[in-house]
Protein backbone atom coordinates (compact mmCIF):
# COMPACT_ATOMS: atom_id res chain seq x y z
CA UNK A 1 0.00 0.00 0.00
CA UNK A 2 2.59 2.86 0.99
CA UNK A 3 4.15 1.90 -2.57
CA UNK A 4 0.64 2.72 -4.20
CA UNK A 5 0.77 5.75 -1.66
CA UNK A 6 4.12 6.83 -2.86
CA UNK A 7 2.98 6.26 -7.25
CA UNK A 8 -0.12 8.55 -6.48
CA UNK A 9 2.59 11.16 -4.65
CA UNK A 10 4.24 11.43 -7.52
CA UNK A 11 1.94 11.31 -10.23
CA UNK A 12 0.16 14.66 -8.48
CA UNK A 13 3.13 16.28 -8.56
CA UNK A 14 3.77 16.42 -12.40
CA UNK A 15 3.32 19.91 -13.48
CA UNK A 16 2.33 20.71 -17.25
CA UNK A 17 3.43 24.11 -19.38
CA UNK A 18 2.31 25.51 -22.77
CA UNK A 19 5.32 24.92 -25.07
CA UNK A 20 5.60 26.64 -28.56
CA UNK A 21 6.90 24.29 -31.20
CA UNK A 22 8.27 24.52 -34.66
CA UNK A 23 8.60 21.65 -36.83
CA UNK A 24 9.04 20.05 -40.49
CA UNK A 25 6.43 18.15 -42.41
CA UNK A 26 7.08 14.82 -43.28
CA UNK A 27 9.00 13.81 -46.46
CA UNK A 28 10.36 17.29 -45.94
CA UNK A 29 7.13 19.34 -46.55
CA UNK A 30 6.82 22.70 -45.51
CA UNK A 31 7.17 23.69 -41.58
CA UNK A 32 4.99 23.57 -38.95
CA UNK A 33 4.38 25.91 -35.75
CA UNK A 34 2.30 25.17 -33.14
CA UNK A 35 1.49 25.58 -29.20
CA UNK A 36 1.33 21.71 -26.97
CA UNK A 37 0.22 21.65 -22.98
CA UNK A 38 3.03 19.17 -21.90
CA UNK A 39 5.18 17.63 -19.07
CA UNK A 40 8.49 18.63 -20.62
CA UNK A 41 9.95 19.42 -23.88
CA UNK A 42 11.19 15.97 -24.35
CA UNK A 43 7.41 15.31 -24.17
CA UNK A 44 6.44 17.57 -26.88
CA UNK A 45 9.06 16.16 -28.95
CA UNK A 46 8.51 12.59 -29.01
CA UNK A 47 4.45 13.53 -29.72
CA UNK A 48 5.18 15.14 -32.64
CA UNK A 49 7.34 12.62 -33.68
CA UNK A 50 4.54 9.85 -33.36
CA UNK A 51 2.27 12.58 -35.78
CA UNK A 52 4.82 12.34 -38.32
CA UNK A 53 6.88 15.72 -37.68
CA UNK A 54 10.44 16.39 -37.09
CA UNK A 55 10.59 19.01 -34.08
CA UNK A 56 12.60 21.79 -35.13
CA UNK A 57 12.59 24.42 -31.51
CA UNK A 58 10.64 23.58 -28.55
CA UNK A 59 10.50 26.25 -25.79
CA UNK A 60 8.11 27.34 -23.29
CA UNK A 61 5.38 29.60 -24.03
CA UNK A 62 5.84 33.09 -21.75
CA UNK A 63 4.16 33.30 -19.18
CA UNK A 64 2.00 36.78 -19.03
CA UNK A 65 1.45 38.87 -16.04
CA UNK A 66 -1.65 38.01 -14.01
CA UNK A 67 -2.18 35.03 -15.20
CA UNK A 68 -4.25 36.46 -18.37
CA UNK A 69 -3.89 33.55 -20.25
CA UNK A 70 -5.33 31.40 -17.45
CA UNK A 71 -8.75 29.51 -18.07
CA UNK A 72 -11.25 29.81 -15.05
CA UNK A 73 -12.89 26.69 -14.28
CA UNK A 74 -15.94 28.51 -14.28
CA UNK A 75 -15.61 29.09 -17.89
CA UNK A 76 -14.77 25.35 -18.30
CA UNK A 77 -18.17 24.23 -16.86
CA UNK A 78 -19.95 26.65 -18.86
CA UNK A 79 -18.02 25.12 -22.10
CA UNK A 80 -18.72 21.57 -21.27
CA UNK A 81 -22.32 22.22 -20.99
CA UNK A 82 -22.51 24.18 -24.04
CA UNK A 83 -20.40 20.84 -26.10
CA UNK A 84 -23.05 18.74 -24.36
CA UNK A 85 -25.95 20.74 -25.51
CA UNK A 86 -24.50 20.83 -29.34
CA UNK A 87 -23.95 17.17 -29.04
CA UNK A 88 -27.13 15.90 -27.66
CA UNK A 89 -28.20 18.50 -31.14
CA UNK A 90 -26.57 15.79 -33.73
CA UNK A 91 -24.18 18.71 -34.24
CA UNK A 92 -20.75 16.94 -35.30
CA UNK A 93 -17.32 17.05 -33.03
CA UNK A 94 -15.31 19.02 -35.53
CA UNK A 95 -18.17 21.71 -36.07
CA UNK A 96 -19.25 21.85 -32.44
CA UNK A 97 -15.63 23.13 -31.24
CA UNK A 98 -15.54 25.43 -34.24
CA UNK A 99 -18.67 27.09 -32.80
CA UNK A 100 -17.28 27.49 -29.49
CA UNK A 101 -13.95 28.69 -30.40
CA UNK A 102 -15.58 31.75 -31.96
CA UNK A 103 -17.82 32.55 -29.48
CA UNK A 104 -15.43 32.22 -27.11
CA UNK A 105 -14.27 35.69 -25.43
CA UNK A 106 -11.77 34.97 -23.42
CA UNK A 107 -8.04 34.47 -25.19
CA UNK A 108 -7.20 31.64 -22.32
CA UNK A 109 -10.43 29.24 -23.17
CA UNK A 110 -10.28 30.19 -26.73
CA UNK A 111 -6.63 28.80 -26.92
CA UNK A 112 -7.79 25.97 -24.93
CA UNK A 113 -10.02 25.20 -27.25
CA UNK A 114 -8.27 25.71 -30.06
CA UNK A 115 -5.67 23.42 -29.11
CA UNK A 116 -8.32 20.43 -28.99
CA UNK A 117 -9.85 21.41 -32.27
CA UNK A 118 -6.56 20.60 -33.75
CA UNK A 119 -6.28 17.46 -32.47
CA UNK A 120 -9.50 16.27 -33.47
CA UNK A 121 -8.98 17.55 -37.06
CA UNK A 122 -5.82 15.48 -36.89
CA UNK A 123 -8.28 12.19 -35.92
CA UNK A 124 -7.48 12.03 -32.48
CA UNK A 125 -11.30 11.49 -29.60
CA UNK A 126 -12.47 13.66 -27.87
CA UNK A 127 -10.97 12.01 -25.03
CA UNK A 128 -7.24 11.85 -26.80
CA UNK A 129 -7.42 15.30 -27.93
CA UNK A 130 -8.31 16.57 -23.85
CA UNK A 131 -5.44 14.25 -22.46
CA UNK A 132 -3.08 16.63 -23.87
CA UNK A 133 -4.35 19.37 -21.20
CA UNK A 134 -4.21 17.52 -18.18
CA UNK A 135 -3.90 20.48 -16.44
CA UNK A 136 -7.59 21.30 -17.07
CA UNK A 137 -9.01 18.25 -17.63
CA UNK A 138 -7.51 15.28 -15.06
CA UNK A 139 -7.77 11.50 -15.71
CA UNK A 140 -11.02 11.40 -13.97
CA UNK A 141 -12.18 13.88 -16.23
CA UNK A 142 -10.69 11.71 -19.50
CA UNK A 143 -12.27 8.45 -18.68
CA UNK A 144 -15.10 9.87 -17.86
CA UNK A 145 -15.28 11.17 -21.58
CA UNK A 146 -13.71 7.93 -23.05
CA UNK A 147 -16.48 5.57 -21.50
CA UNK A 148 -19.03 8.25 -22.72
CA UNK A 149 -17.80 8.08 -26.52
CA UNK A 150 -17.55 4.36 -26.24
CA UNK A 151 -21.09 3.68 -24.60
CA UNK A 152 -22.60 6.60 -26.89
CA UNK A 153 -23.78 8.83 -24.05
CA UNK A 154 -21.24 11.38 -24.85
CA UNK A 155 -23.59 14.52 -23.98
CA UNK A 156 -25.19 12.65 -20.82
CA UNK A 157 -21.61 12.18 -19.74
CA UNK A 158 -20.64 15.57 -20.12
CA UNK A 159 -23.79 16.62 -18.47
CA UNK A 160 -23.12 14.61 -15.40
CA UNK A 161 -19.23 16.13 -15.72
CA UNK A 162 -20.59 19.78 -15.74
CA UNK A 163 -22.47 19.09 -12.82
CA UNK A 164 -19.99 17.33 -11.06
CA UNK A 165 -17.23 20.60 -11.83
CA UNK A 166 -19.57 22.99 -10.66
CA UNK A 167 -20.47 20.86 -7.14
CA UNK A 168 -16.94 20.39 -6.56
CA UNK A 169 -16.25 24.15 -6.87
CA UNK A 170 -18.25 25.21 -5.04
CA UNK A 171 -17.90 22.74 -2.26
CA UNK A 172 -13.64 23.99 -2.70
CA UNK A 173 -14.47 27.68 -2.20
CA UNK A 174 -16.35 26.96 0.78
CA UNK A 175 -13.32 24.47 2.21
CA UNK A 176 -10.88 27.21 1.06
CA UNK A 177 -13.26 30.53 2.36
CA UNK A 178 -12.95 28.72 5.75
CA UNK A 179 -9.12 28.07 6.04
CA UNK A 180 -8.77 32.12 4.15
CA UNK A 181 -10.92 33.77 6.54
CA UNK A 182 -8.54 32.97 10.08
CA UNK A 183 -5.60 33.04 8.31
CA UNK A 184 -6.42 37.14 7.06
CA UNK A 185 -7.29 37.94 10.55
CA UNK A 186 -4.39 36.73 11.74
CA UNK A 187 -2.72 38.03 9.12
CA UNK A 188 -3.90 41.60 9.61
CA UNK A 189 -3.19 41.08 13.80
CA UNK A 190 0.25 40.12 12.81
CA UNK A 191 1.29 42.94 10.88
CA UNK A 192 -0.60 45.75 13.02
CA UNK A 193 1.35 44.72 15.96
CA UNK A 194 4.79 44.38 13.92
CA UNK A 195 3.89 48.07 12.92
CA UNK A 196 2.85 49.43 16.13
CA UNK A 197 6.32 47.67 17.71
CA UNK A 198 8.75 49.06 15.06
CA UNK A 199 6.96 52.44 14.14
CA UNK A 200 4.94 53.76 17.43
CA UNK A 201 6.49 51.93 20.50
CA UNK A 202 10.09 53.68 19.58
CA UNK A 203 8.23 57.43 19.75
CA UNK A 204 7.15 56.15 23.25
CA UNK A 205 10.60 55.08 23.86
CA UNK A 206 12.17 58.02 22.67
CA UNK A 207 10.08 59.91 24.69
CA UNK A 208 10.37 58.06 27.85
CA UNK A 209 14.25 58.50 27.61
CA UNK A 210 13.95 62.30 28.26
CA UNK A 211 12.58 62.13 31.64
CA UNK A 212 15.26 59.80 32.83
CA UNK A 213 13.25 57.65 35.31
CA UNK A 214 13.20 54.08 35.99
CA UNK A 215 10.57 52.48 33.53
CA UNK A 216 8.30 49.81 35.19
CA UNK A 217 9.05 46.28 34.19
CA UNK A 218 6.20 45.69 31.67
CA UNK A 219 7.05 48.82 29.82
CA UNK A 220 10.82 48.21 29.53
CA UNK A 221 9.71 44.67 27.92
CA UNK A 222 7.49 45.86 25.67
CA UNK A 223 10.91 48.56 24.45
CA UNK A 224 13.13 46.00 24.42
CA UNK A 225 11.32 43.96 22.10
CA UNK A 226 10.57 47.00 19.96
CA UNK A 227 14.00 47.91 20.05
CA UNK A 228 14.60 44.38 18.52
CA UNK A 229 12.78 43.81 16.06
CA UNK A 230 13.70 47.24 14.78
CA UNK A 231 17.08 46.16 14.75
CA UNK A 232 16.01 43.13 13.25
CA UNK A 233 13.18 44.17 10.91
CA UNK A 234 14.77 42.03 8.17
CA UNK A 235 14.56 38.88 10.39
CA UNK A 236 11.22 40.33 11.63
CA UNK A 237 9.93 40.19 7.92
CA UNK A 238 11.77 37.40 5.98
CA UNK A 239 11.35 34.81 8.61
CA UNK A 240 7.28 34.63 8.52
CA UNK A 241 7.86 34.21 4.71
CA UNK A 242 10.81 31.83 4.53
CA UNK A 243 8.59 29.57 7.20
CA UNK A 244 5.23 29.23 4.78
CA UNK A 245 7.33 29.13 1.72
CA UNK A 246 9.10 25.82 3.36
CA UNK A 247 5.90 24.52 5.14
CA UNK A 248 3.71 24.64 1.19
CA UNK A 249 7.59 23.49 -0.44
CA UNK A 250 7.84 20.31 2.31
CA UNK A 251 4.30 19.86 2.05
CA UNK A 252 4.22 19.58 -1.76
CA UNK A 253 7.69 17.53 -1.85
CA UNK A 254 8.06 15.11 1.19
CA UNK A 255 5.60 12.71 1.86
CA UNK A 256 6.19 11.90 5.40
CA UNK A 257 5.62 15.46 6.20
CA UNK A 258 2.50 15.74 4.17
CA UNK A 259 1.07 12.49 5.82
CA UNK A 260 2.09 14.00 9.39
CA UNK A 261 0.54 17.48 8.44
CA UNK A 262 -2.78 15.85 7.20
CA UNK A 263 -3.26 13.71 10.03
CA UNK A 264 -3.02 16.38 12.17
CA UNK A 265 -4.86 18.74 10.11
CA UNK A 266 -8.01 16.43 10.59
CA UNK A 267 -7.47 17.36 14.81
CA UNK A 268 -8.08 20.72 14.75
CA UNK A 269 -10.87 21.92 16.40
CA UNK A 270 -13.83 23.16 13.78
CA UNK A 271 -11.43 23.71 11.00
CA UNK A 272 -10.56 19.78 11.30
CA UNK A 273 -13.96 18.74 11.29
CA UNK A 274 -14.60 21.28 7.35
CA UNK A 275 -11.61 19.31 5.98
CA UNK A 276 -12.63 15.58 6.95
CA UNK A 277 -16.69 16.74 5.67
CA UNK A 278 -15.36 18.20 2.43
CA UNK A 279 -12.74 14.84 2.09
CA UNK A 280 -15.77 13.11 2.50
CA UNK A 281 -18.50 14.97 0.55
CA UNK A 282 -15.63 14.98 -2.57
CA UNK A 283 -15.50 11.48 -2.05
CA UNK A 284 -18.88 10.48 -2.18
CA UNK A 285 -19.14 12.87 -5.20
CA UNK A 286 -16.71 11.74 -7.51
CA UNK A 287 -17.78 7.97 -6.53
CA UNK A 288 -21.28 8.43 -7.78
CA UNK A 289 -20.42 10.41 -11.20
CA UNK A 290 -18.01 7.31 -11.57
CA UNK A 291 -20.46 4.90 -10.89
CA UNK A 292 -23.49 6.68 -13.21
CA UNK A 293 -20.46 6.48 -15.86
CA UNK A 294 -20.02 2.81 -15.53
CA UNK A 295 -16.44 3.41 -14.49
CA UNK A 296 -15.02 -0.03 -12.94
CA UNK A 297 -14.62 -0.09 -9.07
CA UNK A 298 -11.31 -1.03 -8.99
CA UNK A 299 -9.99 2.11 -11.55
CA UNK A 300 -12.79 4.31 -9.89
CA UNK A 301 -11.40 3.65 -6.59
CA UNK A 302 -7.59 4.46 -7.88
CA UNK A 303 -8.94 7.74 -9.52
CA UNK A 304 -10.64 8.70 -5.77
CA UNK A 305 -7.58 8.32 -4.00
CA UNK A 306 -5.90 11.16 -5.84
CA UNK A 307 -9.14 13.37 -5.40
CA UNK A 308 -9.40 13.25 -1.24
CA UNK A 309 -6.98 16.18 -0.89
CA UNK A 310 -5.39 14.00 2.14
CA UNK A 311 -3.03 11.66 2.37
CA UNK A 312 -4.41 9.63 5.43
CA UNK A 313 -7.90 9.86 3.34
CA UNK A 314 -6.00 8.68 0.11
CA UNK A 315 -4.15 5.67 2.59
CA UNK A 316 -7.34 4.57 3.87
CA UNK A 317 -9.20 4.53 -0.39
CA UNK A 318 -5.83 2.90 -1.52
CA UNK A 319 -6.36 -0.11 1.44
CA UNK A 320 -10.35 -0.46 0.22
CA UNK A 321 -9.60 -0.46 -3.27
CA UNK A 322 -7.25 -3.51 -1.91
CA UNK A 323 -9.92 -5.52 -0.50
CA UNK A 324 -12.13 -4.72 -3.08
CA UNK A 325 -9.48 -6.24 -5.87
CA UNK A 326 -9.37 -9.77 -3.00
CA UNK A 327 -13.31 -10.02 -3.06
CA UNK A 328 -14.16 -7.50 0.02
CA UNK A 329 -16.45 -4.34 0.15
CA UNK A 330 -15.61 -0.72 0.08
CA UNK A 331 -16.47 0.25 3.36
CA UNK A 332 -14.78 -2.65 5.19
CA UNK A 333 -11.61 -1.29 5.68
CA UNK A 334 -13.03 2.62 5.71
CA UNK A 335 -14.90 1.74 8.80
CA UNK A 336 -11.60 0.05 10.34
CA UNK A 337 -9.71 2.84 9.97
CA UNK A 338 -12.00 4.93 11.66
CA UNK A 339 -11.25 8.06 9.22
CA UNK A 340 -14.48 8.37 7.77
CA UNK A 341 -17.76 9.38 9.93
CA UNK A 342 -19.68 6.39 10.97
CA UNK A 343 -23.12 7.46 8.91
CA UNK A 344 -21.01 8.38 5.83
CA UNK A 345 -19.26 4.25 5.86
CA UNK A 346 -22.78 2.91 7.13
CA UNK A 347 -24.85 4.65 3.77
CA UNK A 348 -22.20 3.42 1.60
CA UNK A 349 -22.32 0.13 3.01
CA UNK A 350 -26.14 -0.03 2.27
CA UNK A 351 -25.62 1.06 -1.00
CA UNK A 352 -23.25 -1.62 -1.50
CA UNK A 353 -25.66 -4.53 -0.67
CA UNK A 354 -28.29 -3.03 -2.25
CA UNK A 355 -26.12 -2.25 -5.64
CA UNK A 356 -27.28 0.86 -5.41
CA UNK A 357 -23.68 3.07 -4.42
CA UNK A 358 -24.40 5.62 -7.15
CA UNK A 359 -27.63 6.49 -5.45
CA UNK A 360 -26.54 6.72 -1.95
CA UNK A 361 -23.27 7.88 -2.65
CA UNK A 362 -24.95 11.22 -4.17
CA UNK A 363 -27.09 11.19 -0.76
CA UNK A 364 -24.18 11.12 0.94
CA UNK A 365 -22.23 13.65 -0.71
CA UNK A 366 -25.81 15.92 -0.84
CA UNK A 367 -25.92 16.08 3.16
CA UNK A 368 -21.77 16.70 3.55
CA UNK A 369 -21.87 18.99 1.08
CA UNK A 370 -24.72 20.84 3.60
CA UNK A 371 -22.41 19.95 6.61
CA UNK A 372 -19.73 21.63 4.96
CA UNK A 373 -21.52 25.13 4.43
CA UNK A 374 -22.94 24.64 8.31
CA UNK A 375 -19.53 24.12 9.73
CA UNK A 376 -18.03 27.07 7.96
CA UNK A 377 -20.63 29.46 9.14
CA UNK A 378 -19.84 28.40 12.48
CA UNK A 379 -16.19 28.40 12.06
CA UNK A 380 -16.90 32.06 11.13
CA UNK A 381 -19.34 33.05 13.41
CA UNK A 382 -16.72 31.30 16.36
CA UNK A 383 -13.57 32.97 15.49
CA UNK A 384 -14.63 36.61 15.06
CA UNK A 385 -14.97 37.10 19.32
CA UNK A 386 -11.83 34.68 19.83
CA UNK A 387 -9.58 36.50 17.46
CA UNK A 388 -11.23 40.38 18.75
CA UNK A 389 -10.62 39.21 21.90
CA UNK A 390 -6.98 37.86 21.47
CA UNK A 391 -6.26 41.49 19.24
CA UNK A 392 -7.54 43.42 22.15
CA UNK A 393 -5.34 41.34 24.47
CA UNK A 394 -2.59 42.31 22.52
CA UNK A 395 -2.73 45.77 21.54
CA UNK A 396 -4.28 46.48 25.12
CA UNK A 397 -1.51 45.24 26.22
CA UNK A 398 0.88 47.54 24.16
CA UNK A 399 -1.44 50.46 25.37
CA UNK A 400 -1.52 50.16 29.00
CA UNK A 401 2.56 49.43 29.17
CA UNK A 402 3.17 52.46 27.38
CA UNK A 403 0.69 54.60 29.31
CA UNK A 404 2.08 53.24 33.01
CA UNK A 405 5.14 55.80 33.05
CA UNK A 406 2.58 58.29 32.09
CA UNK A 407 0.37 57.45 34.83
CA UNK A 408 3.30 57.20 37.11
CA UNK A 409 4.73 60.34 36.30
CA UNK A 410 1.45 62.29 36.42
CA UNK A 411 0.86 60.94 40.09
CA UNK A 412 4.41 62.10 41.10
CA UNK A 413 3.74 65.32 39.73
CA UNK A 414 -0.08 65.72 41.98
CA UNK A 415 2.11 63.97 45.30
CA UNK A 416 4.36 66.96 44.87
CA UNK A 417 2.02 69.79 44.36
Amino acid sequence: MATAVQKSAKERKIRTYDFIWEARGPEGSGRQRGEMNAASANAVRSNLRRQGLTPLTVRKAPQPLFGGRGVKETQLVVTVRQLSTMINAGVPMVQSFELLVSAASQPGIRKLLQGILHYLNDGESLSQALAHYPKYFDRLFVSLVAAGEQGGILDTILLRLAEYREKSLALTKKVKSAMFYPAAILTVMVVVVVILMIFVIPVFAQLFSSFGATLPLLTQVVINISNWMKSHWYIVVLTPIAAIWAFFYAYRRNLRFKTVVDRYSLKIPVLGDVLLKGAVARFNRTLATMQAAGVPILEALETLSRVSGNAIIEQSILGAREDVAQGGKITTKLKEDGIFPLMATQMLAIGEETGAVEVMAGKVADFYESEVNEAVSRLSTLMEPIIMVVLGIIVGTLVVAMYMPIFKMGAVVTHGG
